[in-house]
């Protein structure tokens, strides 16, 4: 064989196989994804924060560019294990999604809103490098986990479009679609917490996002990071998908049914469904029928745009 710089389309297929070879046919379809390890997407405050990027990609279509979710890993606000769920993201990169794990700033960093911020700046940051990531920039999805589901729906609710907040002007940050897996949305909840035995007070999840403060001291506080008083017929939201399990110990499943239930009434997109026995997150949340679910809600909000 010659020895040349062949391109795949011209290098002669080997067919010569020895006696007990066994061909294996490919369409060259088969997707799989690359990791981009701590891909760095701000400095805020001498704060260091990355991104962890799956990127899809098949033999036959090495420069496809696919949508893509922004997702928060949750952390009860607090510092994230940022490659927990790298794995199991991994279904959804196949589906032919660009996922882009964010890293925000903690509770003991930053109040809220701060992490929405971090949130709208990622998104940012994508569409600024959707040719180096294979993204298609208008086909961008919010996305998250427990604390993570709280930012991605907030993400849609607050704006933070000014030079103080956003690092790439010019650059927004809305979004397509958001996927809710099991948010702990509400903060006044009184059972919101059910394992939680300091709910409510300074040293609480809660009591840190907002700055160590105990709750019923500052109502204001509390309204302004619970999702149901920013809702309304006015608000303009793009469709939502709310998922939880129904034994979750952690945040009571009544916060994504009033979610539901005040995003339905005010005439917004919103689908939810329950996970019958699921716990605070699981396997049971990426089985092959919710990612399917998944797909299905995000190409509706692809087709909806077109």
């Amino acid at each position: 064989m010659e020895l040349r710089d062949w391109t795949y389309e011209e290098y002669p297929e080997f067919t010569d196989l020895p006696e007990g070879a066994v061909n294996l046919p490919t369409t060259g379809d088969e997707m799989g994804c690359y990791y981009a390890h701590d891909v760095e997407y701000a400095v805020v405050d001498g704060i260091r924060l990355c991104l962890q990027i799956l990127q899809p990609v098949t033999r036959n279509s090495p420069e496809k560019k696919y949508p893509c979710i922004v997702f928060v890993q949750g952390s009860g606000w607090e510092e994230q294990e940022m490659y927990h769920l790298l794995p199991k993201l991994t279904h959804l990169a196949e589906q032919g999604y660009v996922i882009a794990a964010v890293q925000y700033r903690h509770s003991r960093q930053a109040t809220f809103p701060a992490q929405v911020i971090d949130l709208h700046n990622a998104i940012r940051f994508m569409k600024k490098h959707a040719d180096e990531y294979c993204v298609i920039p208008d086909q961008i999805f919010a996305s998250g986990t427990s604390s993570g589901g709280h930012t991605a729906i907030f993400s849609v609710l607050m704006d933070d479009d000014d030079e103080d907040t956003n690092l790439f002007p010019g650059i927004s940050a809305d979004v397509l679609g958001v996927l809710d897996l099991y948010g702990c949305v509400t903060l006044d909840m009184p059972d919101g917490f059910p394992v939680q035995l300091n709910s409510g007070e300074a040293d609480s999840i809660e009591g840190l996002l907002l700055g160590g403060v105990a709750l019923k001291d500052h109502p204001d506080l509390v309204e302004q990071a619970s999702a149901v008083y920013h809702i309304s017929e006015e608000v303009d939201m793009p469709p939502v998908l709310i998922i939880h399990g129904s034994k979750d110990r952690q945040v009571n499943p009544r916060q994504s049914a009033e979610l539901y239930q005040k995003l339905k009434s005010c005439g917004k997109d919103v689908q939810f469904y329950v996970v019958q026995g699921g716990d605070h997150g699981g396997s049971e949340f990426w089985s092959e029928e919710i990612v399917t679910i998944e797909n299905e809600f995000l190409q509706r909000c692809i087709r909806k745009r077109k």
